[in-house]
């Protein structure tokens, strides 16, 4: 996924060229070939990639993928649903901290923190 104001993929504005193997694997392998594949839609791939991250814990990368999953048809809705429905499966702290996440990315503009 490249920037059209940059030209930069999401690998290269993270890591530059400090990491170029994770990035290669970011920008080629997992959102260039990964993503592309049609047995999921983009929208599925999504709510997969959220569930996991919540599971996991990893609520930092949950920045991009709950706006990733917005530009992939999902909606604010239904992203708030799945938080909701996985703090019974994957634990109620890492939903509540998924949901924090959640409700300042979709917060109106004039809400937000600058």
């Amino acid at each position: 996924m490249t920037n059209e104001t940059t030209g930069w993929t999401g690998g290269q504005r993270a890591f530059g060229d400090f990491a170029l193997g994770l990035v290669h694997y970011t920008d080629r392998v997992l959102f260039d070939q990964v993503w592309e594949r049609p047995q999921l839609s983009k929208r599925d791939r999504s709510l997969v990639t959220v569930a996991a991250l919540l599971a996991g814990g990893s609520a930092e990368q949950l920045n991009f993928h709950l706006a990733f999953a917005k530009q992939n048809g999902a909606t604010e809705e239904e992203l708030v649903e799945a938080i909701t429905h996985l703090a019974f499966y994957a634990g109620w702290p890492k939903a509540m901290s998924s949901m924090t996440i959640a409700k300042t990315l979709f917060a109106p503009d004039d809400q937000k923190e600058n």
